[in-house]
């Protein structure tokens, strides 16, 4: 059965995991072709479905299974009427087995074949059966120039399994990567698609698994899980008897001179997700401001760490770094929270601050660094931790002993047992200033209620990016504090406050 971008499994896999799941399908009974006809029959489905005016098709093959899928696609355009027309980057007569067997098709079913070259002119709907999941190094030519042509056809592209030259492991573009409209990929879910470039380069995503054997699909190793509606963690409902000392006691450290509003949008969204009491500690200057903006919160005027230690010992979980700055105040006030045994979440100045290894992160710490946060901590290039985002998470988690949050297009959870979780969704509308404090607040909130970090920052992530999503539907201009009662709202209905 195909699947929708909303209604996708969970499992995500890497390219070799899912050549293993291939290779036991057909060991457990299931032949390479009939497997590589399902596949074309449901490219061809959603092509349809997608485009039912449509009745002119140009396929680019190249080798393997990719452009065996491509052939037995064209046979079934040429059964239904359509004008079809194969450009063939690579030599077909070089294929073999089941590829081989689906050109064949192709020549028996009277298909029209002809040899890509850059004069090539591409017609109707194109599709993309080049390259596949098995690309590892930089795309080459001739596909390089084929890739390019696609891209530049201004026609509507279906990339079969992956846009090829789309890294199905890290989601990095292998130098150049087919722009589709639509990528219809099979029997399992590809980590690549969901992360680093795969956003502006997968387009609408369907799946299929291919009729695979659901226990032999449940006994796999995946890569990552996909966060969605059917395996978020929950908050417990609340008892009708509770009161504010049960839901945690958040203080949130930040907001030196210049950087009020970051600390300030952070305690408002800490508050506004459940936490049963909020404090700010902020330079004497926001104070006013602070209890303008939020009354509900208490406000702690501080010019020295020294005037923590009192409060430290009376809350339940820090926020640390909105706004933080990494000047002598800022440092002084990281140095005490970091001495304080408490569950945290440290962003912004304090990450900037913990890659000059000044300080050291507490146990049972979350950080949520964006790329180029990420690469100051591991010290590398943001590219390199674009390049392959999952072992950047990874790394950053053994490093820290942390729950990290790895922000950005498909963001990834990662945890020291070895867990990692993705969410895909978002809105362009959230490229804009404060979305990470408010998501450092809301996981504050998340961890004040109970919940253990791992869980805090997956269902913090998860509220985060569709409160973005919903609010991104008016388009730009989206500001931080717009999420806020979004949030609030996609708690409740993920987790009802009453049974």
């Amino acid at each position: 059965m195909p699947h929708t971008k909303d209604e996708l499994p969970d499992a995500l896999y890497s390219a070799a995991q899912v050549r293993g799941l291939d290779a036991s399908l057909i060991a457990a009974g299931t032949p390479g072709f009939e497997l590589m006809q399902r596949a074309a029959r449901a490219t061809w489905r959603a092509l349809v479905r997608q485009w039912p005016a449509a009745n002119e098709l140009s396929v680019l093959a190249g080798h393997g299974n990719n452009a065996g899928d491509g052939y037995l696609v064209a046979v079934l355009a040429r059964r239904a009427g359509w004008s079809v027309r194969v450009l063939a980057v690579a030599d077909p007569q070089r294929l073999q087995g089941d590829a081989a067997r689906a050109y064949a098709e192709a020549v028996a079913e009277q298909v029209v074949i002809e040899a890509w070259d850059a004069q090539s002119c591409l017609r109707g709907i194109v599709l993309d059966a080049l390259l596949g999941t098995g690309l590892s190094g930089e795309v080459r030519e001739p596909y390089a120039s084929a890739i390019a042509a696609i891209n530049c056809s201004d026609l509507p592209v279906v990339a079969v399994d992956i846009p090829s030259g789309l890294c199905a492991d890290t989601g990095r573009i292998l130098g150049c990567a087919v722009r589709a409209d639509l990528t219809v990929t099979f029997i399992g879910l590809k980590l690549g698609l969901f992360t680093g470039d795969a956003a502006d380069q997968v387009g609408a995503l369907v799946f299929n698994d291919l009729q695979a054997d659901p226990q032999l699909l449940g006994r796999a190793p995946v890569s990552a899980r996909r966060l969605g509606t059917g395996n978020l963690p929950r908050l417990a409902p609340r008892a009708p008897a509770s009161h504010k000392g049960k839901f945690g006691h958040v203080l949130l450290i930040g907001g030196d001179r210049g950087f009020g509003g970051a600390i300030l949008l952070s305690a408002q969204s800490a508050l506004r997700s459940g936490a049963g009491m909020v404090s700010v500690a902020t330079r004497s200057e926001h104070v006013p401001a602070a209890l303008a903006r939020i009354p509900e919160a208490m406000v702690l005027g501080t010019s020295s760490a020294n005037q923590l230690m009192g409060i430290l010992e009376k809350v339940s979980v820090l926020v640390v770094g909105p706004g933080l700055g990494r000047d002598a105040w800022g440092r002084s006030l990281l140095s005490a929270a970091a001495n304080a045994p408490l569950p945290q979440v440290w962003d912004a100045d304090a990450l900037n601050l913990l890659s000059e290894a000044h300080v050291s992160l507490p146990k049972g710490c979350i950080i949520t660094p964006h790329p180029g946060e990420a690469a100051r901590l591991l010290g590398m290039s943001t590219a390199e931790v674009q390049a392959d985002r999952p072992a950047a998470a990874r790394a950053l988690s053994k490093k820290y002993t942390a729950v990290v949050v790895l922000k950005g297009a498909g963001s990834l959870i990662a945890s020291p047992d070895g867990r990692l979780a993705l969410c895909h969704q978002g809105h362009p509308a959230m490229a804009t200033a404060g979305l990470g404090d408010v998501l450092a607040g809301l996981v504050g909130a998340l961890l004040a209620q109970g919940m253990d970090a791992y869980d805090a920052a997956c269902l913090g992530v998860w509220l985060h990016a569709n409160a973005g999503a919903q609010e991104g539907k008016s388009g730009r201009g989206l500001a931080a504090s717009d999420l806020i009662p979004a949030i609030r709202q996609l708690l409740e209905e993920q987790a009802p406050c009453l049974k």
